[in-house]
């Protein structure tokens, strides 16, 4: 019986010879018929034959010819970078460099075992980033709810505030009220008195103006002159209520609250102080930038010049680290002292006061850097117009981004130096708005300083144990103190004063360390009684 046309449409051929198809060879791809089985075998090939039945090639995941799709791929051309089959090698591909599939095969294979070894070692990174953001995520609640307590909290102590100074006033308003109608009632029976007197005195007049008798006309005359007419009247005013904003006074109360367990010294002592000798900047003349407190108690200075300095409290140099540009923001980190640098690089100085490189940070320009009591680092980084703090793991692996409030406007237009507070707020000095920046730990906005006066500058931050900011002013100005919500609390203005204060540190219980950005300079001074 002769097969229809369509039938015979779809008669699969020999690759060789174009009869039937019985077999197939999965190793070079080709369609083979009971003659070319034998020749096919007869062929050497590198990785062997696989002659299985026709029925069966598609149980394999054989690459089909995009040119010939009854075909299966049994070479590469290299030239055109793509699989082929063997009708296509004597045709299209005759004069291109060809390569056998396998080998391009093994190729991929290891390109894609190199590639998941890469994805697979990052694993132990990627498990610590999504714990630490679902640990950030299931901590959302916990934090709203202690916002809302905290507002909970202040509301009832404004309420405590607002209901003892309306009784403390009604009080007032009593006694005055008292003293008021004391008064008034005094006046009230002298001039009855008098009222009285006069009347009498009416009366006597009437009488005598019978009288003959001249000595007790003299004597009456003498008393009536004498007599005082009262014309002073009591000015005693009614009191006026002048509203005060709750704010104002709220501020003042919590102000005292904040300085209540502990005393600021009216005059903070210098206890001593160091001459880092740092050399003198060519174009600003400054010398001395940033400096950090180590676990036992010395302090890693940077300045101008390629060196980081390691004094005692005392003032004696213990060393001196070599590195690539200038020290302007150090931190400590496991115990070892962190700087960035303007090479976009964090390093890190060892135990053997080498330099270790521990990421970088491509197009980003480096500038402040802190750890965190997370165990991470919070740099302040810079892009053109953008700035940003990010979280970085020591690998440099970023866990987070703090760069827009929740109205998307940038927090940030020049980020300098930065340090975390004892409530996980992340505080940030800006030199071009001139301001302190608080955010909390999630990154959500929590207050902006930008002074108490026109001399204010924000500089340089510190803050101490109990969450007091300390903002250092730099050139020709001020070291500001504020509480932990950014009120302004005081200045802090040491014996025999500190010009151009810009690095600090906080030294311990009641103790600073502030650096004198012109001279040098650092100062050692004690600031809140024992």
């Amino acid at each position: 019986m002769m097969a229809s046309r369509e039938e015979a449409q779809h008669v699969v051929e020999c690759d060789l010879c174009q009869q039937p198809v019985s077999f197939f060879c999965r190793r070079c791809g080709v369609n083979l018929c009971d003659p070319c089985v034998l020749i096919h075998l007869r062929v050497k090939s590198k990785n062997g034959h696989d002659i299985v039945d026709y029925a069966s090639k598609d149980d394999d995941d054989t690459c089909h010819c995009d040119s010939h799709p009854q075909n299966d791929c049994s070479a590469y051309c290299k030239t055109c970078d793509a699989p082929i089959c063997m009708l296509c090698v004597s045709i299209k591909h005759k004069s291109h460099e060809m390569s056998e599939l396998s080998d391009k095969i093994e190729e991929l294979l290891k390109v894609i075992a190199r590639e998941n070894d890469r994805l697979q070692s990052s694993k132990h990174e990627l498990q610590r980033i999504l714990e630490h953001t679902t640990k950030l995520l299931s901590s959302i609640p916990s934090v709203y709810q202690l916002r809302k307590d905290e507002v909970t909290a202040r509301g009832e102590e404004w309420i405590k505030l607002i209901e003892k100074t309306v009784k403390k006033l009604h009080q007032e308003l009593y006694g005055m009220q008292k003293e008021h109608e004391a008064v008034l009632q005094k006046q009230k029976e002298n001039f009855d008195d008098m009222n009285t007197r006069v009347d009498d005195l009416n009366v006597k007049t009437t009488k005598l103006q019978k009288s003959k008798n001249v000595t007790e006309l003299q004597s009456f005359l003498e008393l009536i002159q004498n007599q005082k007419i009262l014309s002073e009247v009591s000015q005693y005013s009614f009191p006026k209520f002048y509203e005060y904003k709750i704010d104002e006074y709220l501020e003042n109360k919590l102000k005292e609250k904040a300085l209540s367990g502990r005393t600021i010294l009216e005059v903070p002592t210098v206890t001593s102080v160091i001459d880092t000798r740092f050399p003198a900047c060519e174009k600003y003349k400054t010398r001395l930038y940033d400096m950090v407190v180590t676990d036992d108690n010395k302090v890693w200075m940077g300045g101008e010049g390629t060196e980081l300095k390691l004094f005692d409290l005392q003032g004696n140099l213990h060393h001196t680290v070599s590195i690539i540009t200038e020290g302007m923001y150090l931190c400590m980190y496991n115990k070892q002292v962190v700087y960035t640098d303007r090479l976009k690089a964090v390093r890190m100085i060892s135990d053997t006061n080498t330099v270790v490189t521990m990421f970088t940070t491509g197009d980003w320009i480096l500038r402040g850097v802190t750890s965190a009591a997370s165990g991470d680092l919070l740099v302040c980084l810079r892009k053109g117009d953008q700035n940003k703090v990010v979280r970085y793991s020591s690998s440099g692996t970023v866990l987070q981004v703090i760069q827009y409030d929740s109205q998307c406007q940038p927090l940030y237009k020049s980020a300098y130096y930065i340090t975390e507070n004892v409530n996980g707020d992340i505080i940030v000095t800006d030199w071009k708005k001139n301001a302190v920046i608080a955010v909390d730990g999630l990154g959500i906005f929590r207050y902006s300083y930008s002074g108490n006066d026109s001399n204010f500058f924000a500089c340089s931050v510190a803050t101490d144990s109990v969450g007091h900011v300390i903002v250092t002013g730099g050139i020709g100005k001020k070291i500001s103190m504020l509480d932990r919500d950014g009120r302004f609390l005081r200045y802090i203005i040491p014996e025999g004063g500190i010009k151009d204060p810009r690095g600090v540190c906080i030294l311990g219980d009641g103790e600073m360390m502030v650096g004198e950005c012109k001279t040098g300079i650092a100062k050692r001074f004690r600031y809140l009684k024992d």
